[in-house]
């Protein structure tokens, strides 16, 4: 049975051996479809080039960068994640893209987040929220951190629902795409990944503990026949 505790140094632990490749093995193992969802996500903020953005488990920045490079685009993107090679890797991205003045990128817990009360405009999080040991400590404090109106915007993987199609992700997520991870990455992660994300709260769970949080104007919205979950919200009072 794959291994899937969550203390945040196995977590971190985990991505820093596989930092070289993540990215690489991200758009391999999507298709390049992971792209799509980035966009949807910074799409559902609304940006109007005023904001100041905090991505959580940022890893190597590609959802603070497009936060960045969206149009209109965030004012200023921070970058939060406690894996030190996942972030050097993005910091390699930002100052090949010219991106440094606009993204810093800080080494913290999505559960402790080093940022002031009600001092950004959005926070995003890809992909990330279901490795968080804590997942309610985590909503609450992107909850803190948002100002009151602030949008929140989470990617995160599903269990598709339609049967078919249900069937032919269990098959790539089990057998696949492990085998391609262990292959290119030479790394046990990709045996985690469909292991945590059956781990993880349901659509419906995670909607009810954003709402528990204090969050208002929840909705999940499925991508990609529902193997991904768009999850949006404004911070209430």
């Amino acid at each position: 049975m794959t291994d899937i505790s969550k203390s945040p140094a196995r977590i971190a632990g985990m991505f820093d051996a596989i930092a070289g490749r993540y990215d690489f093995l991200n758009h391999l193992l999507s298709a390049g479809i992971d792209r799509r969802w980035r966009r949807a996500a910074i799409t559902s903020l609304a940006l109007t080039g005023r904001e100041r953005v905090l991505d959580l488990c940022t890893g190597t920045a590609d959802l603070a960068i497009a936060a960045r490079a969206s149009t209109p685009r965030a004012a200023r993107v921070v970058g939060v994640d406690f894996a030190g090679a996942m972030l050097r890797v993005g910091q390699d991205k930002l100052l090949h893209g010219g991106l440094a003045d606009r993204v810093t990128l800080v080494r913290g817990d999505a559960a402790n987040v080093p940022v002031c009360t009600m001092s950004v405009d959005a926070v995003t999080i890809a992909f990330g929220i279901r490795n968080v040991e804590r997942t309610a400590d985590a909503c609450a404090e992107m909850h803190r951190v948002l100002r009151l109106g602030g949008r929140l915007a989470v990617l995160e993987f599903a269990i598709p629902s339609t049967p078919l199609i249900r069937a032919g992700y269990l098959w790539y997520f089990n057998h696949v795409l492990p085998r391609i991870g262990r292959l290119v990455a030479r790394h046990q992660a990709y045996e985690y990944l469909p292991a945590s994300v059956g781990a993880f709260a349901t659509p419906d769970e995670f909607v009810t503990l954003l709402r528990k949080t204090g969050f208002r104007e929840v909705q999940a919205r499925p991508l990609t026949f529902g193997i991904v979950y768009l999850y949006t919200a404004v911070r209430g009072d």
